[in-house]
């Protein structure tokens, strides 16, 4: 297909994944604020009125750290295959940990853990399953309210034990008793929702579909597939192509609801369009030319900028048969992609004819467009 010259890093060490580490070291840290008797250790026994309010508020911050750290992935462009292992894995061992505390303290019965345990389990089994099939299902709102809702339902039966609401018979106690259980019932409904969301997207890899209707699902056109996932994920995308002709944008609107997703496209053929629609430099048109790295990005840039979109794809090359210069022969293809992380682009080479070149770097930038769709 052709090398990347341009891509996030590769380094585990990067800020986002510090963070994502720090925040499973601190899980030990907050069972330990809300169990232990830490305030008598320090000689400051009347603490332990407010023992559970300090371990809210660390559970708090270590849940706002996930925000932070995808944040960061994104800003500094650091997606790192590392982070996407463990920035939800440590989601889940805080929210594991969590439960079983309030376990342990009685304010929980263990049945509730038990549904979003089995919960985790089974969808991670699901995700073992498409991975090794070479498919990613991707994750619905479904999955991420019941996250923020876990979290907030946790917070607020670890405070509703503090002895600071006195006895349990008053009425701000009974209102905090109601809201717990309202907020974790909302929880639950979404832990099981997301749970059958999974499993119905995953229903041909795990035997409920006949395996013909496997085999049409996983060989979907790219097309498709970076429509789904963008819609998935509310994002709206755009193109800017040069030796391609449009190619990309009629394969992007020809897949059914693309107006969803799709918001346009500039066909910029002319060095001339390149720079008055999409705001590539004459200077760099004239050090590097046309079908160059830095003509790639640019022409990303400019297209997302123009159309207003939140990922763009650009290409440009050289399909032939002729237009071949030194160190720039026919097949010689950039891909450029801009999206909220920054830009970047890949050089690709591809052989054949005019036609084969031309529908190579098609499949190159949907290719690249579904990857930063789903970063």
């Amino acid at each position: 297909m052709g090398d990347n010259v341009s891509k996030p890093t590769d380094s585990v060490m990067t800020p986002a994944n510090i963070i994502t580490m720090v925040r499973i070291c601190l899980v030990p840290v907050f069972v330990a604020a809300i169990i232990s008797p830490w305030p008598e250790w320090i000689g400051f026994a009347e603490l332990d009125v407010w023992k559970a309010w300090i371990a809210a508020g660390i559970f708090v911050v270590i849940s706002c750290t996930d925000w932070l750290d995808g944040y960061l992935a994104r800003k500094r462009n650091e997606v790192t295959d590392f982070g996407k292992f463990m920035d939800p894995l440590a989601d889940k061992i805080l929210v594991t940990a969590a439960l079983l505390v309030l376990i342990e303290l009685g304010a929980i019965p263990s049945w509730v853990v038990l549904i979003i345990v089995a919960r985790e389990f089974i969808v991670s089994g699901v995700r073992m399953v498409a991975a090794s099939k070479g498919e990613v299902i991707a994750a619905s709102w479904y999955g991420k309210f019941k996250t923020v809702f876990q979290m907030v339902a946790i917070v607020l039966f670890v405070v509703k034990e503090s002895p600071a609401f006195g006895d349990s018979s008053s009425g701000f106690y009974i209102g905090l008793y109601v809201l717990s259980w309202t907020v974790m019932g909302i929880a639950l409904i979404l832990t099981v929702v997301s749970m059958i969301d999974y499993i119905s997207k995953a229903r041909h890899l795990i035997g409920f579909k006949p395996k013909g209707d496997a085999a049409v699902v996983k060989e979907r056109p790219l097309a498709e597939r970076v429509i789904d996932a963008a819609k998935e994920r509310e994002l709206r995308i755009g193109t800017a192509e040069s030796c391609t002709g449009g190619l990309v944008s009629a394969a992007l609107v020809d897949v059914p609801g693309a107006s969803d997703a799709v918001w346009g496209g500039v066909v910029s053929y002319a060095n001339d369009v390149k720079r008055s629609c999409l705001g590539v430099s004459g200077d760099t048109l004239a050090a590097h030319g046309a079908v160059s790295e830095q003509t790639a990005c640019q022409m990303a840039k400019g297209a997302r900028a123009t159309l207003g979109v939140d990922v763009a794809v650009s290409t440009t090359g050289i399909a032939g048969p002729g237009g071949a210069v030194e160190g720039k022969p026919v097949g010689t293809v950039w891909v450029g992609v801009s999206s909220a992380a920054g830009e970047h682009a890949a050089l690709h080479h591809f052989d054949g004819d005019r036609a084969a070149v031309r529908r190579q770097a098609v499949d190159a930038a949907l290719e690249a467009l579904l990857d930063e769709v789903r970063q």
